[in-house]
């Protein structure tokens, strides 16, 4: 059967933006403002430049005659489907999220969500992450998802305190060398 026979249904691409959502059942998706309003962005540059873009070659394509091989046609159709489903997802998450403003925290000698810390593993070596949420932790910037292994360890912790982390390799022992929230 040719492809332009089949169809894509709404289900199966709700399906996938489901399978692919890190936040745990029952819990709230807690958010920075920073990373709220990071997924706005996306979300808008998405709508705004990024589909416009791809509908604009679409139809560019479409126009050339024969869609079958026609690579800029199969392919903007393939990326208007994957900008969709990355908008559903974006909407969604937005919907749900709960912004958390950590500089209103008021036992600033704890760690809690949207906390800096700073802690020291048993080798000495430090390492310094700030808890957020999961839908913009970003490892390469030092963000860690508050429902990560190291900072379900890290929270309600002060500092000097040691915590214990459940590793694939084992238990490891953490030190908290220093908390600070951002204003």
């Amino acid at each position: 059967m040719s492809k332009a026979f089949t169809k894509e249904t709404d289900t199966e691409a709700d399906e996938d933006v489901d399978a692919a959502s890190p936040l745990p059942t029952g819990v709230k998706n807690y958010i920075t403002r920073e990373g709220f309003e990071r997924l706005q962005e996306e979300l808008r540059h998405l709508r705004r430049v990024e589909r416009p873009k791809v509908v604009e070659t679409v139809a560019w394509a479409a126009g050339n005659g024969d869609r079958s091989e026609n690579g800029d046609y199969i392919y903007g159709k393939k990326r208007l489907r994957e900008i969709d489903r990355r908008t559903r997802f974006l909407r969604k998450r937005l919907d749900i999220a709960e912004v958390v403003d950590p500089a209103l925290q008021k036992k600033r000698d704890q760690v809690f969500f949207g906390a800096t810390v700073t802690y020291a593993n048993a080798a000495g070596e430090e390492r310094t992450v700030r808890i957020v949420g999961v839908d913009e932790a970003r490892i390469e910037a030092g963000e860690i998802s508050w429902v990560s292994p190291v900072a379900r360890a890290l929270l309600k912790a002060e500092e000097g305190d040691l915590v214990e982390v459940r590793t694939p390799t084992g238990s490891e022992t953490l030190e908290i060398v220093a908390i600070r929230y951002e204003d």
